[in-house]
């Protein structure tokens, strides 16, 4: 099927593993405190402009919504070690480039690192997940996922620490070059990944491109899985975003705490994400990657809708810890449900066709939130998130008995 030993390694004794492991421990560090660095610095230096704030996160999505499609593409076309290696390369160049044009007094270019790494990240990001397909057995992808679920909750709960730590006691310039040494760092280890596979490709001719680019959506529209997990990530992304933009006004309105005790939830919140992902990594193997998502989009469905109401801190604790414990099950069930229906050499096209979906759904209902605020009471707008959760597990429905296909044959559609 791929290129598994005849007896696949244990997981922890899977060198690809322990590399790309490695080295996201050092991304995360790298972009934690880049994110909360360059947050607090443009705070204090434009008196808390909400304009320039949400310029941060234009520069980190936008580069998604628009590359993700481009890198996919390229992704399935070069060597995945290499292009991984060249991504953090440049990316480390990039933090120095704008760290000497900080020193000589142009401070609106710390936009410029966030932009770049996230434009590199979508031509890394589905090279990794090329490499997965190719060296982690097939029985193994669900628990693989959950341990990525794992690392990501650790960060979550130390990253905003970590951030506004080094910003608040060595400054921008200190933090930017932490990013960079970083990310240099990472491109070493990725030395270590096994050598990429020889693989026998037609001469890139002209209009290629736009070929491999097409068949990208294609595949996604001939699979009944694939196009199902495109209308959950729609519908995923609204609500998700509905609830992440006003997050700050349950805490302030609905629980009548002073805005600093956002950083509260959100590191309950990534707490259970980490047990949640040990959680799911123990029975992943024994359960479908549909069943995985269906639960978490209801779970969270629910919690939503709590959240909304609920006026005590300790039940928006609770419900937020529970929200926090399920999601580790959106997650891991679309990752592996994206591994197990896409072929090896389209895994990373499959990928961008579909993550742009969520993330501009979701910063389309980021856009809008302000304004739906303005229209109607928290309550409501909490509970129509709630709804879409609710339809994106509905809409499951029909594929939750679907077994993977074989993908010993080329990239036909089962």
């Amino acid at each position: 099927m791929h290129q598994n030993a005849d007896k696949a390694p244990s997981l922890f004794g899977n060198r690809f593993l322990q590399t790309v492991l490695l080295s996201n421990v050092l991304l995360q560090i790298g972009i934690w405190v880049r994110n909360f660095s360059i947050l607090l610095y443009i705070a204090d230096k434009t008196n808390n402009n909400p304009y320039a704030i949400s310029l941060i996160s234009v520069a980190e999505f936008a580069p998604i919504f628009v590359f993700s499609f481009i890198g996919g593409t390229f992704a399935d076309r070069w060597r995945p070690k290499r292009t991984m290696i060249w991504c953090d390369l440049l990316s480390a160049v990039s933090v120095f480039v704008v760290l000497l044009m900080i020193q000589f007094g142009s401070w609106q270019s710390v936009f410029l690192v966030t932009f770049i790494s996230a434009i590199l990240s979508q031509f890394s990001q589905p090279s990794s997940m090329r490499l997965f397909k190719q060296h982690v057995a097939e029985e193994q992808l669900q628990q693989g996922m959950a341990l990525f679920q794992s690392l990501m909750a650790i960060f979550m709960v130390l990253g905003p620490m970590l951030g506004t730590f080094t910003y608040s006691t060595f400054g921008l310039k200190t933090s930017i070059a932490v990013m960079g040494v970083a990310f240099l760092l990472s491109a070493l280890i990725l030395v270590r990944l096994p050598k990429d596979k020889e693989e026998q490709r037609p001469e890139v001719t002209k209009g290629q491109f736009r070929k491999e680019f097409n068949e990208g959506f294609r595949y996604v529209w001939q699979s009944p899985v694939l196009r199902t997990l495109g209308a959950v990530f729609i519908l995923a992304g609204l609500a998700v975003g509905i609830a992440q933009a006003l997050g700050l006004f349950i805490v302030t309105e609905r629980l009548g705490q002073p805005k600093e005790f956002l950083q509260y939830i959100l590191m309950v919140n990534g707490a259970a994400m980490l047990i949640g992902g040990g959680i799911v990594a123990v029975f992943a193997k024994k359960v479908a990657p549909q069943l995985l998502l269906a639960v978490g989009m209801l779970v969270g469905a629910i919690c939503t809708v709590i959240v909304g109401y609920s006026t005590n801190v300790p039940l928006t604790l609770i419900v937020q810890f529970v929200n926090g414990l399920v999601f580790p099950c959106i997650h891991i069930g679309i990752s592996t449900m994206i591994l197990k229906w896409s072929h090896q050499s389209i895994v990373g096209r499959v990928n961008g066709v579909l993550s742009p979906m969520f993330i501009g759904t979701m910063v389309i209902s980021m856009s809008f939130a302000g304004t739906l605020k303005d229209a109607y009471p928290l309550v409501t707008i909490y509970t129509g998130a709630g709804i879409l959760f609710i339809l994106g597990a509905f809409v499951m429905i029909p594929i939750m008995r679907q077994k993977e296909p074989d993908m010993s044959e080329g990239i036909s559609q089962s």
